[in-house]
């Protein structure tokens, strides 16, 4: 267990342990909403974020959660202001802030391995400060989640009738993203801004496949997550792999081996009937 004698596998895995607790508690959310999509986007506009503190010599941390928080603002307007379609938003943000943010890379002429590491995740560089910042985030993601509850829950499954029960439609929804953003920005570090999106996502649409009850899909969506982030970690620094993409392949192969059994099930059920 000679992993637990470096101080920055502990930070490692400290921060990967949070993540992956908070991730799906918003990812539930954005999967019952049909709102995959903007995790991915919100992870795109992050590695603008990342790019515009790296030229300009700020933590790219900060301008990650700055440059996410702005862009779901942006996004929900957009979607409904009516203008412009859900998608097509998410499409001008998406494919926006990644031309812009190779652009201002290409200013960038000190390009290092500290790029790739929010690009792809890496623990090496998570530092003492990241896990502080990290902790912070979550603790304030939690608190927003916690206190509506309700209210997420109703407008996830039906908006008109969370609306005609006098819910805050438009409040929610841009509460929602905005808190994904900050979910997405919290989690680079760790698995980075390209493969954010599937620890959001993947563990969510895992438990799903169980049809249990909501809080009962959280519970198997936070094993999924935890699991997939530990193990991940693990056989990253064991075989001396990439950390973001271990942990993305063990979350594939959790859904995997959930869809398997489900369809073995069902088949021996239909063969025995």
């Amino acid at each position: 267990m000679e992993i637990f004698q470096y101080d920055f596998m502990l930070r490692g895995l400290t921060g990967g342990v949070i993540v992956a607790f908070i991730a799906p508690i918003i990812g539930i959310f954005l999967v019952l909403k049909r709102y995959s999509l903007i995790a991915d986007t919100l992870a795109h506009v992050s590695l603008l974020g990342v790019a515009v503190g790296l030229l300009l010599g700020f933590n790219p941390f900060l301008t990650a959660v700055g440059s996410s928080l702005l862009a779901s603002w942006g996004v929900e307007k957009l979607r409904t202001g009516k203008r412009v379609y859900g998608e097509t938003a998410l499409a001008l943000f998406l494919s926006g802030s990644l031309a812009l943010a190779a652009v201002i890379l290409s200013l960038y002429h000190n390009l290092n391995f500290n790029l790739f590491s929010y690009l792809f995740g890496s623990i090496v560089t998570v530092s003492f400060v990241d896990i502080i910042m990290i902790s912070i985030l979550a603790l304030v993601i939690l608190a927003t989640v916690s206190f509506y509850f309700k209210d997420l829950i109703y407008v996830s499954f039906d908006e008109d009738l969370a609306q005609v029960s006098g819910v805050r439609v438009k409040f929610i929804n841009m509460l929602l993203i905005m808190t994904a953003s900050l979910a997405i920005a919290l989690a680079i570090p760790i698995v980075g801004a390209l493969l954010i999106s599937a620890l959001v996502v993947i563990p969510v649409v895992t438990a799903l496949q169980l049809r249990k009850s909501f809080l009962q899909t959280i519970f198997y969506a936070e094993f999924f997550s935890i699991f997939s982030v530990i193990s991940g970690i693990f056989l990253a620094y064991y075989l001396n792999l990439s950390t973001g993409g271990t942990i993305v392949l063990v979350t594939l192969g959790l859904f995997i081996l959930v869809w398997i059994a489900k369809i073995s099930k069902v088949s021996f059920f239909e063969k025995n009937s």
